[in-house]
Formats: C-alpha cells, structure tokens, sequence
C-alpha cells in the first residue's frame, strides 16, 4: 500500500503550549479600578505580586494530581491457551493482507477497493474527525477566554434650569468619550474537572479510531465472505445444470425402453418428475447469486447494476494456515477489546469531572483598556486603565443536578466496564468457536469429497447397467438422488471452510493491526493519520512499543 503524504495530528500539542504558557502568566487579585501613569510599582507591591504569582503556579502543577484516580477493578478471566490450540502458542500472526492468502486475484482487488470505496469505513473516519473536534472542544476549557472591542459615545446630559441672566434654559455640551478595551477571563482547574473532561474526550477520541479498525476489517471480512458465496452459488448451480442434463439423458433412454416395451408410463412419469425438481433448484440459486453480488457492489461502493463478478470455482481458492497464537494477545490487540477499554477509560474520566464539580469554582477576570475624551489623547499617558478580580464559587443547592450527573456517570461506566469483560469473553469465544468450525469443516469437506466420487462412480455404472437392461429404474433414480445430495453438501461444505477460514484469518489480523495501529503511539498516544486517496483517511501502520 503506497502512502502518498503523511500528516502528523497531535490533538494534544496545541493546548500543552497554552498550558506551558498559562503557567507563567501573571495573576494579581486586585478588586478595584485603577488608572496607570507609567507609575513602578514598590519593591514591597512586587514582592506581594511575586508570592501571588508563585501561588496560583504552585495551584496550577498541583490540579493534575487529582486526575486519573478513578479505576475500577476488571477481574478479567484470562486462559492459559485455547483448547484446540496445537502446536506452537506462539505461532507467528498472519501478514496484514491476509486476503491474498487465499490466492484469488479478483477477491484481492475487491478487498482493496473496499478498503477505499466503502461507506461505512467513510463514516467510521467520518467519527473520527468529529471526536477530535469534540477534544479541541473540551481542550478550550482549559485555556483562557479572550475579547476585545472599541467603542465611541458622544451624550448630552438633561438640564431643567435657566442660562445665564435668566434668559432661557441652558443647553449642556455633547460629551464625546472614546474607549479600547481587552478583556480576559481563566477559570482555574484546581480540581482537575476540565482536565479530566479533556482526557475523557481524548479517550474517546482513541476509541473511535479502533473503531474505525473494527469497521476496516469486518468490511474486508464481508467482501470475502460474500465472494465465496458467489463461487459456491456458481459451483451449485454447475452442479444442478449438470444433474438436469443427467436426469435428461435418463429421461430420454426411459422413453426409448418404453416404445419397445420394456419401460411402463409410470417410470417416464417419475423421470419426468424429477427432471422437473431439479429444473426448479436453479431459480433459488440465481437468486443467492445475484443477491451476492449486488452486496459486494455495495461494500465497495458502486452501484449494482454496473458492477459484475468474474467468478471461478471454489477449489480454485486456497485457505491459508491458521495459528490462533495466545489468548493473553487477545486483551492487548484487538481493536474491539481495545475500543471497549477506551470506552471505559473515557467513562472513569467522565466520573472524575462530575465528582470534581461538587467543590469550588475559582475563575480569574481581566480587563484593560484605553480611555479619553479626545481621540488623540486616546493612548497618551493617564489614558490607561485596568481591573483585576478572582471570584470563588461553591454550588449550595442545584435540584440535585449536579448528584444526577454524578450518578449517571457512575452508571456509564458500569456499563463500559460490564461492555468490556464482555468483549474479552466473547473475544476467546469467537477464536474457540473459529478453530473447532475451521477444523470440522475441514474434515466435512474432506469426506465429502469422498461421497461425492463414490456416488457419482455409482450413478455413472447403473446408467450403463440401465442402458443395457441389467437394473430397474429405481436404482437409477436413488444413485441420481444420492449424487445429487452429495454434490450439494460438497458445494456447502467448501463455503464453509472458506468462510470459517476468512473468519479466522480476520481475527488473527486483529491481533495484527491492532498491535500496530490505529497510528497511536505508545508513549506519548499522539494520533498520526496518512492522506491515501481524496477524502480518505487511513491509519499509518506503527509497530507496537514503538514511539514517535
């Protein structure tokens, strides 16, 4: 897969900049308006400064350490190896583009153009792009709010008296005022409750790019699967075209045997009745053939009607060996294990915050600016003002809103965290039910391709013995019915295998990739995303425990 241009996202890079820079940022709790003349503040002024200042940053290193304290136990039950594990445990996972292992050209251009084509891999992106806007969104929090504006009033004040030697009301003069100002506010995250909101965001973040990988190999999955069931509805319908021409020719020497007389109408009936059944088996099968391939074309994203499938027969694929390694890779690989642990460590993020809104809320305010009567002494000395503030809040009674949101919270994470033992679980139980459908289907189509010769040798001697007179016709239509049956069980009995070993493929490849993407780095969890074609984003492939 060539990578065209690579584009590095660090959600988190930008905000740590603003925080480096917060924390030198200079704090005073002044509460009243003073105007500034290019005046030095005292020695004793700046030492009280310099102690405020040393508070508020000594505050601010110490809001993170109320963070990431929420971790409930997982009591995971995490077995030894598999139970239809043999050989080596520590077999080597499959390579990336486990789709060629079957040695199909065309399945190998469908999945990698589903892998560009697809829509439901496009919204999955389509997710991702939204919960890293979600994280810039909860990362504002965290830094300080800032406006400016500028305004000009001009006001005459009302006077009800008389002018000067009493010769009429007096007319006050228009007073025109120009004003610049800045203002700033910064909320101080003592508590640690917009952090925590920012890494509850961020988890999630990192939970839809494995869900994005979900989505990636269960497509791919998908296309593979529905291939498979193009060849086996090709193989079938083979099977039962070549079964009507037998029936035909039996048809046909049952009639010939009947104008000499050594065949009754009854016998014709019944030949006639079974060519007939087996006629009929052929619409179901253009059915399940053209239904297939109609759900291929929408899995890489074309329409139906313009989209054709070559097809072949089903021994032409190969299934590849399948190793299902340790159950212990399972909780550190897979994307869906993966995705449902980001789940829970977003939710213990999101019990965090609400439990931090129950204490104090310290906002700092800010304002500066330029005031003057004439414009051109808008910015001359004396024109100069600011106020400095900090206020303190403490929620005393809400309704219970802020309890609810607490309790809520608290279940969300139950939830995420009974969603992840479950993965984990029903992860073990997807390989166990893989590797014992793998296995048994392996030894049904084996045996089924010793029915299938034995029953056809069967067909074709008593439609020779038939021919020369030496078997009724009742052997040759259950030796017909057999073979038929045969046939049929072989063509399924090969979907299956194929199927069952695509299904066990993807699930190694999930050990694979999840052990290498979805781009996040081991170390300092930036997000790296590579521009393949227009509009769509795929992963860079890191090696695990690497860093950037």
């Amino acid at each position: 897969m060539s990578v065209q241009s690579a584009l590095r996202v660090d959600r988190l890079a930008g905000v740590s900049r603003m925080r480096g820079r917060l924390r030198s940022r200079v704090h005073v709790m002044y509460l009243r308006h003073i105007p500034f003349a290019g005046r030095v503040l005292p020695l004793s002024a700046r030492a009280r400064t310099g102690r405020v200042v040393g508070a508020f940053c000594l505050v601010q290193a110490l809001a993170g350490c109320f963070v990431d304290t929420e971790k409930p136990k997982l009591k995971l039950e995490v077995p030894d190896r598999y139970r239809l594990a043999q050989g080596a445990v520590e077999a080597a996972p499959p390579a990336l583009d486990w789709w060629r292992g079957f040695r199909s050209g065309e399945l190998t251009a469908l999945v990698e153009e589903a892998q560009t084509a697809n829509f439901d891999i496009a919204v999955a992106i389509a997710n991702i792009l939204q919960a890293d806007a979600q994280v810039r969104t909860a990362g504002a929090a965290l830094l300080p709010d800032a406006s400016g504006g500028g305004s000009i009033t001009r006001s005459r004040a009302s006077s009800g008296g008389t002018g000067s030697g009493g010769k009429g009301p007096s007319i006050a003069p228009d007073r025109t005022s120009y004003q610049v100002v800045g203002n700033a506010s910064y909320i101080l995250d003592f508590w640690g409750q917009n952090r925590a909101a920012l890494l509850a965001a961020d988890e999630n973040a990192v939970a839809k790019r494995y869900a994005r990988e979900v989505v990636v190999l269960t497509t791919m999955s998908d296309v593979a699967n529905a291939y498979f069931q193009v060849l086996a509805a090709q193989d079938r319908l083979r099977v039962a075209r070549d079964d009507v021409a037998a029936a035909s020719r039996i048809l046909t020497l049952i009639k010939e045997r009947m104008t000499v007389g050594t065949a009754s109408s009854l016998e014709v009936s019944q030949q006639e009745a079974l060519v007939a059944t087996q006629r009929a088996s052929i619409p179901p099968l253009e059915i399940t053939l053209r239904q297939n391939i109609a759900a291929l074309a929408v899995l890489v994203g074309r329409a139906p009607a313009n989209f054709t499938v070559k097809g072949g027969l089903m021994t032409q694929i190969a299934i590849p060996r399948v190793t299902p390694g340790l159950p212990s890779e399972l909780l550190n690989q897979r994307p869906d294990i993966r995705q449902a642990e980001a789940q829970l460590a977003s939710s213990n993020f999101s019990v965090e915050s609400a439990r931090a809104a129950f204490f104090p809320q310290i906002q700092l305010t800010a304002q500066t600016g330029v005031q003057s009567a004439a414009l051109a002494a808008l910015f001359g000395p004396g024109a100069w003002f600011y106020t400095l503030s900090a206020g303190l809040t403490q929620p005393l009674f809400d309704g219970f809103l802020l309890e609810s949101q607490l309790k809520q919270a608290k279940g969300v994470q139950l939830q995420n965290l009974q969603a992840y033992r479950k993965a984990v679980l029903s992860a073990f139980s997807d390989v166990e039910k893989a590797l014992v459908a793998l296995s048994q289907s392996t030894l049904q189509e084996r045996l089924e391709v010793e029915a299938v010769a034995s029953a056809r040798k069967a067909f074709e001697v008593s439609e020779t013995q038939l021919r020369a007179g030496t078997v009724n016709l009742i052997t040759v239509l259950q030796t017909q019915q057999t073979l038929l049956t045969n046939e049929n069980a072989l063509a399924q009995a090969r979907l299956n295998t194929s199927s069952t070993s695509s299904s066990s493929r993807r699930l190694r490849d999930w050990l694979t990739r999840a052990s290498r993407a979805p781009g996040i780095c081991t170390s300092c969890r930036r997000v790296f995303l590579v521009l393949m074609k227009p509009n769509v984003l795929i992963t860079v492939i890191l090696r695990r425990g690497t860093s950037c």
